[in-house]
């Protein structure tokens, strides 16, 4: 993909004072669960600091029309599978592993294709993507990786048993990325938010209702709020602009963080 002339953060969509005077121009991102929720959102916030975007989904549709918003390109891939992840780029300056996926169940009624299929998608690939994406990184003296990670990362919730453990590994391999990627110019951290208001936090409410045997409705303030002192959903476009920053002019000391986004949950 050719880089295209810079573009201004009005026309990628994202306020400009988010931006930070971050300039990107001339670097390349490559951005997983790119088609949606926070990863539609970096991709966007990217594009609007001057990246060329490759926009990774599974969903070909959603993933073009993203890519086509942004003049990046998109790849309909399917994060499961190792074979298909060789069909992406490897000369990508800027990785955010933001795919994801949830199953809620007790652990005795868990499925394990299930667990394994999270694990496949959240840890797997992300490891499978740095082994292509590093070597380009290291050879150019500069990189930055950011892992959409979770409060999930940090902390424990029931029902959730893949997800929290995908998310911990997440953390345990951006730290490991950090430490190897220092003296290449590169840095490594995660990202934690709360609830997002994502597609796939909205599934979750009445997957936890009949968890928890509760009113959908309740769910929002007595379950996924419930630890958090700010009583809202963080917005994508926030963890968006956090993670633009990490790739700014200001965060080359900042390397295998984790950057909670929770409104005070892991606070108390």
């Amino acid at each position: 993909m050719t880089s295209p002339t810079p573009r201004g953060a009005d026309r990628a969509g994202t306020d400009p004072a988010l931006l930070g005077g971050t300039d990107l121009t001339g670097r390349t991102a490559l951005v997983t669960g790119g088609a949606s929720g926070i990863g539609r959102a970096c991709a966007v916030a990217l594009a609007g600091a001057g990246a060329c975007v490759h926009v990774v989904d599974r969903h070909a549709d959603a993933a073009k029309e993203v890519a086509d918003g942004i003049e990046g390109e998109a790849h309909a891939v399917d994060l499961a599978d190792p074979a298909a992840l060789n069909t992406l780029p490897t000369h990508v300056d800027i990785l955010v592993n933001s795919a994801g996926l949830q199953h809620v169940a007790a652990i005795e009624e868990f499925p394990p294709e299930r667990f394994d299929l999270i694990q496949k998608v959240m840890v797997t690939a992300p490891f499978l993507l740095l082994r292509r994406t590093l070597p380009h990184m290291y050879a150019g003296g500069w990189g930055r990786v950011v892992n959409i990670s979770s409060v999930h990362g940090l902390r424990a919730s029931p029902f959730k048993s893949a997800y929290v453990a995908a998310k911990h590994a997440l953390e345990g391999l951006s730290k490991v990325t950090a430490l190897e990627g220092a003296s290449h110019g590169v840095t490594s951290n995660c990202l934690s938010p709360g609830y997002t208001r994502t597609p796939l936090v909205e599934d979750q409410i009445s997957a936890q209702a009949g968890a928890h045997g509760i009113a959908p409705e309740q769910v929002l303030t007595d379950v996924l709020l419930r630890r958090s002192a700010v009583k809202r959903l963080i917005e994508p476009e926030e963890i968006a602009a956090a993670a633009l920053w990490l790739c700014g002019p200001n965060s080359g000391f900042v390397t295998g963080a984790s950057l909670p986004l929770d409104g005070g949950w892991t606070a108390g």
